[in-house]
């Protein structure tokens, strides 16, 4: 157990705001729920917590029999006896010590894994809206210190609540009957210590806070010039020494805070040591002079400063109480706040899968807007103090069309049309408005959303590539994949000569975000994993964005062998990449204003024959040296909403 002065100064360190907190409904209920399975375990650790308070009251009353009936009158047998015993108790408490650190740091941890996996789960479960609102270092910080609060409320503050209690009751309990009087004398001296530490332990806590906001400002300037994107811009736009002379000054005050914290730290230590041993002078003053008049034990005298110096530490510890229990229910509450967010796309009960076969995509009247931050978000993820309900503008409106099986149907138009918005309903990354989506004739709302995945393979514009090796990124899509047939989906992608040529092959750990592989090259190994899944429906959103013209060319024929048989969506801003598609749906402000072939659609002179005139002017421009007009005036990437 930690020492009792050092436990006392722990709890003057935690913050009393929380005393204004506002405990939501449900809470209590919630948190008993949560720890049901764990009664059994948590009824034999608070059995030995009480034993192990126990056990450390008996022997101050021993060596009082030692001293009294012992040494005083000569009986060196007695004394052996007794100090036997003591060892014996002492031996004993060090055991039930031990057995309940164990049980406390199995519980908590077992508290802790079962948490987090459950908000790790439930967070996967949330829409692309939630992800693109809340800020990543707020979600991990509820997997990591939110959680870890929780597990105080299982082990530390139980134990520490109850032991507490039980000590200073049963101290207390033994010095009245000991003594009252000096009992009485010890205990005036303690609110000289509680009132001015607790003045001492506001400032401290408010230096703690600080501490911790310094720490997140140090940490945020690392994490953004750490990572591969950040340390390019530094270096690219850096100064060097503005760079070292700004870490310097976040870490510098948290040198400063840190050294503060620790003088307000000891001098709350060396004030507890100086009241204990005031209150131990006073006791062996007025109970010497009454041992000297034969008034009292001298055993007596030495169990009462005994049980004095054990005294302070639980007093201290159960008159910040109710700030302990009350910041582990802000934890709990954080935790809670997240596993009660509902996820907008869920599977409804009696789902049935895709039925099987060639697949057909119907969109039927759908209308569409993105969800507002009330619907999807929590304020305190997002690090604001109210979350908006105003609802967002509709991005589809009556969106009506059919991709028949093995149909490649286009989706074009400038950019924040909805073709990227109209792809993630296709893959039932969010739901319709109002209307359905369909795949084989079954609502996707209504599908399983296993089978929606593995009949659904998308290659969005910024391939991304997990900080693994490149075998692991390609077997995410197909867990049970050979070598071989690894092997075929990276000839298929044009992108097996680059490969062979790494010295450690598939087994090449990729880097963050795959930064170690080009633009195009990512691009090529998300389109092998995607061809290695093998998925009956295939969305293309901007694949071919980042390939040159030879490779796009290699790769547009690898796409008509790959993609015979399956349905495909793709989002083509170079239009050329998509003239032989069976149908092409020109966009424009959330609506389906253009449909058919391309040779049609020039023909008709609309927006697509706008669209197609500047890609060709621009093209020309190039070609003659002319600064050619910007293809992203008329056709920007794709803004969802």
């Amino acid at each position: 157990m930690m020492p009792d002065g050092l436990r006392g100064i722990h709890f003057f360190r935690k913050d009393d705001q929380v005393l204004k907190h506002k405990m939501a409904p449900g809470t209590i209920r919630k948190m008993i729920r949560f720890g049901r399975p764990y009664c059994g375990i948590l009824s034999f650790f608070l059995v030995l917590v009480v034993l192990d308070a126990v056990a450390g009251v008996i022997n101050p009353l021993i060596f009082r029999q030692l001293i009294d009936r012992g040494i005083l009158p000569g009986n060196a047998k007695l004394v052996v006896k007794l100090a036997l015993l003591a060892a014996g108790v002492s031996v004993l408490d060090a055991a039930l010590t031990y057995a309940q650190r164990t049980i406390a740091a199995r519980v908590g941890f077992e508290v802790v894994l079962d948490l987090r996996k459950k908000v790790f789960a439930h967070i996967q479960t949330m829409a692309l809206a939630f992800f693109s609102r809340t800020r990543t270092g707020a979600l991990v910080s509820r997997l990591n210190s939110d959680i870890s609060g929780v597990r105080d409320a299982f082990t530390d503050i139980l134990s520490t609540a109850i032991g507490n209690l039980v000590t200073a009751t049963l101290v207390l309990a033994t010095m009245f009957a000991l003594s009252w009087r000096l009992t009485l004398a010890a205990l005036v001296i303690v609110p000289a210590f509680v009132v001015p530490a607790r003045r001492v332990g506001r400032r401290l806590r408010a230096l703690t806070r600080e501490s911790y906001d310094r720490a997140a400002d140090m940490n945020s300037l690392m994490v953004e010039r750490f990572n591969v994107a950040g340390a390019l811009v530094a270096k690219i736009f850096g100064r060097p020494a503005e760079e070292i002379e700004t870490f310097g000054r976040h870490a510098t005050r948290v040198r400063d805070i840190g050294v503060r914290v620790s003088n307000y730290s000891r001098l709350l230590f060396i004030g507890l040591g100086l009241t204990a041993s005031l209150a131990v002078t006073v006791v062996y003053g007025w109970g010497g002079v009454l041992a000297a008049h034969r008034e009292l034990d001298v055993g007596t005298l030495v169990a009462l400063v005994s049980y004095l110096i054990r005294l302070y530490g639980p007093l201290t510890g159960l008159s910040n109480l109710q700030v302990d229990v009350m910041t582990t229910v802000v934890s709990f509450e954080r935790v809670f706040e997240v596993l009660d967010l509902e996820p907008m796309v869920k599977e409804k009960p009696g789902a049935r899968p895709i039925p099987a076969g060639p697949a057909r995509i119907e969109f039927e009247r759908v209308d569409f807007r993105y969800p507002t931050s009330a619907e999807v978000s929590l304020a305190s993820l997002e690090s604001v103090a109210i979350l908006s309900r105003h609802p967002e503008r509709e991005v589809l409106h009556e969106v009506s069309f059919a991709a028949e099986p093995g149909q490649l149907v286009a989706l074009v138009g400038p950019s924040g049309a909805g073709k990227t918005t109209l792809a993630q309903l296709a893959a039932r990354l969010y739901d319709p408005r109002a209307g359905a989506v369909r795949l084989n004739g079954l609502d996707l709302r209504d599908a399983t959303l296993d089978s929606i995945r593995a009949a659904v393979g998308m290659v969005m514009q910024d391939a991304h590539l997990f900080h693994e090796t490149l075998r692991a990124n390609l077997l995410y899509a197909r867990p049970g994949a050979s070598d071989a047939q690894i092997m075929d989906a990276l000839r298929d992608a044009q992108i097996l000569p680059v490969v062979e040529a790494l010295p450690q092959g598939l087994d090449t750990v990729v880097g963050e975000r795959g930064h170690r592989f080009s633009g195009g090259e990512k691009q090529r190994i998300a389109i092998a994993r995607l061809l290695l899944k093998a998925p009956a429906v295939v969305i293309l959103d901007e694949a071919t964005a980042h390939l040159d013209s030879e490779s796009e060319r290699a790769i547009q024929v690898a796409f008509r062998t790959a993609l015979a048989g399956r349905t495909s969506l793709v989002i083509a801003h170079r239009l050329s990449t998509v003239q032989n598609a069976d149908q092409i749906l020109v966009l424009d402000q959330g609506r389906i204003v253009e449909r058919g072939r391309h040779e049609d659609l020039l023909r008709v002179g609309k927006l697509y024959a706008q669209l197609h005139r500047t890609q060709f002017t621009a093209t020309e421009g190039r070609a003659q040296g002319r600064r050619p007009v910007p293809a992203s005036a008329a056709e920007g990437g794709e803004q969802p909403g």
